[in-house]
């Protein structure tokens, strides 16, 4: 009996360390002003709901993909005939653009008034959208995922933990703005396959999944840092998914952003306030947030290739990213449990909706900025914008941050100028400067 036992407890840690593991990563962060409740249940645990949502989209993509390499083996495209025939075309071939109907797209629209007055005014007013937009909606991201609603002096309250149907609202808001602008201005002849959309739906829904998963587990200033370190996956998947090659600068560049990311990791404070510990949990969402967002941005310049839009860009990801959670949501069963959320709570609801429209109009502003004064004055301005970013939410929610974080913020910030710096000299001497990564659908 008692060699039994011996081998019992040699061989369940073998067979069970996964489960003990993921059974503790919510409960590796305790302390801190927010700490993270502890799951009512193993299905309440990230990796799981991850994982069943992720079953939920491949309910949809192994279809589809199905579906698209049946009609190119029947070369439907030839034999095809009847009312879907125009519906599948489009879906699965998509369209040559005949010369007559593109459009143009210029990087930069040269303005009707070039005096200096207009054009200061037009960029502080580019400016100042883009940064009320995004730190609006950063500071809301934090509250809706971090705070609870309904709290009273009898009741904690309750805290909102379905980050898909968060994902969702933003994404049928976008998709609406998106499609009234193409209504309403002219773009080119549409001419990609639709279901090409689906792969960069698909990394740009699970990366927003995972960054408002991470705040439940790291503080806002972290994920702001680990968005700005996105430049070494970036570049990774530049080379596996584009061939792309890089200069040195850029790897020196992307040293520095690691070192300096580092130094604010490992400088957390033994200040009893401190912000909600970096647990492993939330390390491992925001790595996932950045392989599946360089993945997207570098899938996304790849379609750029049909001469399409930013907008037609914005509304193709856009439309498969709200079939895809819609569908995940009524599998599981949640969509109407986030509904009756928002009605339980209507200061959610209003943060929820205000989160979406800045979301949108964001975008807009983008858009708007980088054909009026290019890529590297929209860079510049995000660039400051995530150091806003950091600043507001330490002074709103209490987050504290060292002399070395401090430090590791600086070193960080600096490189990402380094790179702005880098790239216009190249392109004032006419070298070929790498590509911006492309702005769609970011948040």
């Amino acid at each position: 009996m008692r060699n039994c036992t011996l081998i019992l407890n040699v061989r369940c840690p073998r067979r069970w360390w996964a489960v003990v593991v993921l059974a503790a990563l919510p409960s590796l962060g305790a302390g801190g002003e927010t700490p993270e409740v502890p799951p009512e249940s193993w299905s309440q645990l990230w990796f799981f709901r991850f994982l069943v949502n992720a079953a939920g989209y491949a309910s949809f993509m192994v279809p589809g993909y199905l579906m698209v390499q049946y009609f190119r083996r029947k070369n439907y495209l030839e034999t095809g005939r009847g009312l879907c025939f125009p519906l599948v075309k489009t879906c699965v071939f998509g369209n040559e653009p005949k010369s007559s109907d593109e459009v143009p797209l210029a990087s930069r629209t040269e303005p009707a008034e070039t005096t200096p007055t207009w054009q200061a005014l037009k960029l502080l007013f580019c400016a100042a959208g883009l940064q009320v937009s995004y730190l609006t909606w950063g500071v809301l991201q934090e509250r809706v995922m971090t705070r609870s609603y309904g709290a009273t002096a009898t009741s904690p309250g309750e805290r909102f933990t379905d980050s898909q149907f968060l994902v969702l609202m933003n994404r049928v808001l976008a998709l609406i703005v998106a499609g009234l602008y193409c209504i309403l201005c002219k773009q080119p002849r549409h001419g990609a396959p639709m279901y090409r959309y689906s792969f960069a739906s698909l990394s740009n829904v699970l990366s927003s999944w995972c960054q408002y998963e991470a705040l439940k587990f790291v503080s806002f200033p972290t994920q702001v840092l680990a968005k700005a370190s996105k430049v070494i996956p970036v570049m990774l998947m530049g080379k596996l998914v584009s061939r792309r090659s890089y200069e040195h600068w850029e790897y020196l560049t992307a040293g520095l952003i690691s070192i300096g990311v580092s130094m604010f990791l490992l400088s957390s404070g033994p200040e009893p306030r401190s912000s909600p510990a970096t647990t492993l949990s939330g390390l491992i969402l925001l790595a996932g947030y950045i392989a599946f967002d360089s993945f997207t941005s570098n899938w996304q310049d790849a379609l750029f290739a049909y001469k399409m839009s930013s907008v037609q860009m914005m509304f193709g990801v856009n439309l498969f990213s709200c079939l895809f959670t819609v569908g995940s949501l009524l599998e599981q069963g949640a969509l109407l449990e986030g509904t009756r959320f928002m009605g339980r709570h209507s200061e959610f609801a209003a943060h929820a909706l205000l989160l979406s429209v800045c979301s949108a109009c964001g975008q807009l502003f983008i858009f708007y900025t980088i054909g009026q004064f290019g890529a590297a004055i929209f860079t510049i301005i995000m660039t400051l914008r995530q150091a806003f970013a950091i600043l507001l939410s330490c002074l709103l929610y209490g987050h504290t941050v060292t002399v070395v974080g401090g430090l590791g913020v600086a070193v960080v910030f600096a490189a990402l100028l380094l790179r702005i710096y880098a790239r216009g000299r190249l392109k004032q001497r006419g070298k070929k400067a790498v590509p911006v990564e492309s702005p769609v659908q970011k948040v």
